[in-house]
């Protein structure tokens, strides 16, 4: 393959697993990963396989808690220590490899996903609960990751002219950072963790990944991946562990150069706090990439297009994955001269929304407790409790009349809980939609152009869509960040992403 004259980038297709062709693909890699379950998986360090300590991380199925699907080692602070070490060391050797060569690594992942995409599938319906659908779309946008951001440096690796001084030749190059620390969410096991991780090592940078304590199967597939693809073995290291045991300490090294983060706020917020603490033989200002999630909302206006459409979106957007995505929809704002019969479409669909399990057992008891506090603040629709189904599944819940004062209206929940707010008009719904210390996603059901152009002006959240639900961003048409307490705006899947793994230099040379 030419790798300096690609076609142009495209999204990898979805499977309909109606078909009997990916649905018998789908059965038999779910037999196989039954076939691993309970397996235990080591560490990665310096180019290595490496045991921990007695005590082993377990993660469980989520729809089946007593069900075991992976066993792993929790590494130490020594391992910690030693893993930051080895990676610094490495770096310039990696770093120094030509920026083609790295994109043809990456380009041989594509492929690798691409054929091993129905075993990521069932990884992923076994390990974090989701759907085949949600697994799809998790696994294809992993794939985009990988083939848009080889393309991305492909662009990179020859900068634009600069101006030109007389006498002088000048040009600019982009550097690699260092040591970059990967810290994955658990909701988006594979695309997360492989976008923010193949986006620091295409740059030339060196990672040290600490799966999500939930996920770390998935992220050890992965590692798999890397192998494969021939990476090299010690330009990537597979950490798990306890945070209160590593997650400080390979933030605050003072040779980790950048910390890519996915997660909640406050743990974001801490990140950020101990990486601006410059330690002794630090000799940069770390870099935090970091998305923190949000309380995203939709606005369906009086002058709505299409009544059960906006209906459908909100639903689809509240309730996919179980509201466990930083972009899912958990207030819908509604003007008042269609709130009632806005709301009364919402049960029904609520109602026929398939269902499955949140991530774990004390998920399952924060949001539970959030339903309480809703029912005391508004008026249940429909939900409301925990399902009698195996697994930790609680139904889809809407809570109307909820005030901008209250807690489900203010704090992420990060479950099924959709609440619902009644707007004066426009003015009042964007008011109460920014009426947030968040700002990642946003959506807006109107047919008046003058209120949609209000609303790209004064709508501050990151994504904005329009006339569209608020969740499914996909790579390279949706670049993904938030605004205030969700995160950098780091703009995941967009051109500018790569920027934030580079250093430039500029070269002007005098002519003799």
């Amino acid at each position: 393959m030419n790798y300096e004259s690609l076609p142009p980038f495209a999204n990898e297709a979805y499977r309909d697993f109606s078909e009997p062709i990916h649905r018998a693909a789908m059965e038999a890699a779910l037999a196989q990963a039954r076939t691993e379950l309970g397996r235990e998986y080591d560490l990665w360090i310096d180019g290595r396989p490496e045991k921990g300590g007695p005590y082993k991380l377990k993660s469980y199925n989520p729809s089946r808690p007593a069900e075991l699907i992976g066993v792993h080692q929790k590494a130490s602070a020594e391992q910690a220590n030693r893993a930051i070490e080895a990676a610094h060391t490495y770096f310039p050797t990696w770093n120094a490899v030509p920026p083609i060569e790295r994109v043809k690594l990456l380009f041989q992942a594509v492929a690798i996903l691409k054929r091993r995409k129905s075993e990521f599938n069932a990884w992923m319906v076994l390990e974090a609960g989701k759907s085949w659908a949600e697994a799809e779309a998790d696994t294809a946008e992993a794939i985009d990751f990988c083939d848009y951001y080889a393309r991305q440096m492909l662009r990179l690796a020859t900068p634009g002219p600069l101006v030109q001084m007389p006498g002088e030749a000048g040009h600019l190059v982009y550097l690699g950072l260092g040591v970059g620390v990967i810290i994955p969410p658990w909701n988006f096991p594979l695309a997360i963790l492989v976008g923010m991780t193949v986006a620091a090592l295409v740059t030339g940078n060196t990672v040290v990944i600490k799966p999500s304590s939930e996920t770390p199967t998935i992220a050890a597939k992965f590692i798999e991946v890397l192998q494969e693809a021939g990476f090299p073995p010690r330009s990537y290291t597979f950490l798990p562990g306890a945070g209160s045991e590593i997650g400080d300490l390979i933030v605050t090294h003072p040779k980790t150069r950048f910390i890519s983060f996915t997660g909640s706020k406050e743990v974001g917020l801490r990140i950020n706090e101990l990486a601006a603490k410059t330690q002794p033989g630090q000799r940069w200002i770390k870099r935090v990439i970091a998305e923190m999630g949000g309380k995203d909302a939709i606005i369906v206006d009086r002058e709505v297009p299409d009544i059960d459409a906006a209906a459908a979106g909100v639903i689809s957007s509240a309730f996919g994955f179980q509201g466990q995505k930083c972009s899912a929809c958990s207030r819908v704002i509604v003007d008042e001269s269609i709130y009632d019969r806005f709301v009364a479409k919402l049960k029904p669909l609520a109602e026929a929304f398939p269902q499955g399990p949140v991530i774990s057992a004390s998920a399952e008891k924060t949001i539970l407790n959030y339903i309480e506090i809703g029912k005391q603040e508004g008026r249940l629709i429909t939900g409301g409790a925990k399902s009698t189904e195996e697994g930790h599944v609680i139904p889809p819940t809407i809570i109307a009349d909820i005030e901008a004062t209250d807690r489900i209206f203010q704090e992420e929940i990060f479950g099924p809980v959709l609440a619902v707010t009644k707007a004066r008009d426009f003015d009042h719904a964007l008011q109460l939609a920014n009426d947030s210390e968040y700002g990642l996603t946003g959506a807006v059901y109107t047919s008046n152009e003058e209120k949609l152009e209000q609303a790209r002006r004064d709508f501050f959240v990151g994504n904005l869509y329009l006339n569209r639900k608020c969740t499914g961003a996909m790579v390279g048409a949706h670049p993904f960040g938030g605004f205030n307490m969700s995160g950098t705006d780091s703009k995941a899947g967009g051109p500018d992403y790569l920027l934030q793994f580079l250093q430039a230099k500029s070269i002007a040379e005098k002519q003799l």
